[in-house]
């Protein structure tokens, strides 16, 4: 466990189009610049002993984008998975993808199952990508799974479905970051995030440094956590 207490850190990436908007740099050299600070973000985690790590990459909701920037994202997430595996097979860290695939395209597809397949025994850090991701989508998707399954209405209760989310034994957040001074969780792991902590981030995604980041867990352990009680 961190210092700080954030076992499972969770983070709306926000700001990438307006950060390069406000430099007259196009959308996509805003994505290229969160990359690589998702990058330094990540190794940032490893270093600070955090547990698990979940991004929100692509909603549901970003395929009403320019058929340009959407193609741009894309590749940029099957070019990321490609280039890191073997950041993530030396570092012994376990890659989920949480989301639909069938808007995916194939090439795409088999990158994240074998990503998945060639991390799924890891266990010094989980990083999960919400990618065609959405938190109302994600509940009717588990509904959906405990109908298949035929299990009775009697027997329905809270854990019942958490096992049929995405990500089935995901431990909650600690903590939700979302840069960019935006205030909402824009349907991000709403289940899941119940009890989390919010801390909301004036910075734009791509200038939100190792700094900025320590501010933000030394925040979160300022915090009481009550949990209802």
């Amino acid at each position: 466990m961190s210092p700080e207490g954030v076992k499972h850190l969770a983070i709306i990436m926000d700001g990438n189009r307006r950060w390069a908007k406000q430099r007259g740099l196009p959308p996509f050299e805003g994505h290229r610049r969160g990359y690589q600070t998702m990058k330094d973000i990540g190794e940032a985690c490893l270093a600070r002993g955090i547990e698990s790590l979940t991004v929100y990459a692509f909603s549901t909701e970003n395929w009403k984008r320019t058929e340009e920037e959407v193609g741009f994202l894309m590749g940029l997430f099957e070019q990321a998975l490609k280039e890191e595996l073997s950041f993530f097979m030396e570092r012994k860290i376990r890659v989920r993808i949480l989301g639909r695939r069938e808007r995916l395209s194939e090439s795409l597809v088999n990158i994240i199952a074998d990503a998945e397949e060639q991390t799924k025994d890891f266990d010094r850090m989980t990083f999960a990508i919400c990618l065609n991701y959405g938190g109302r989508l994600e509940l009717v998707d588990a509904v959906k799974r405990i109908v298949s399954e035929e299990i009775s209405a009697d027997a329905i209760d809270e854990s019942t479905i958490a096992k049929h989310l995405y990500w089935s034994d995901m431990p909650e957040p600690d903590l939700v970051i979302r840069t960019s001074g935006e205030e909402r969780l824009s349907n991000f792991l709403l289940w899941e995030c119940a009890y989390s902590e919010l801390l909301w981030s004036q910075k734009h995604w791509p200038d939100f440094d190792e700094t900025e980041f320590d501010a933000a867990l030394q925040e979160f352990a300022t915090r009481q956590r009550r949990h209802g009680k």
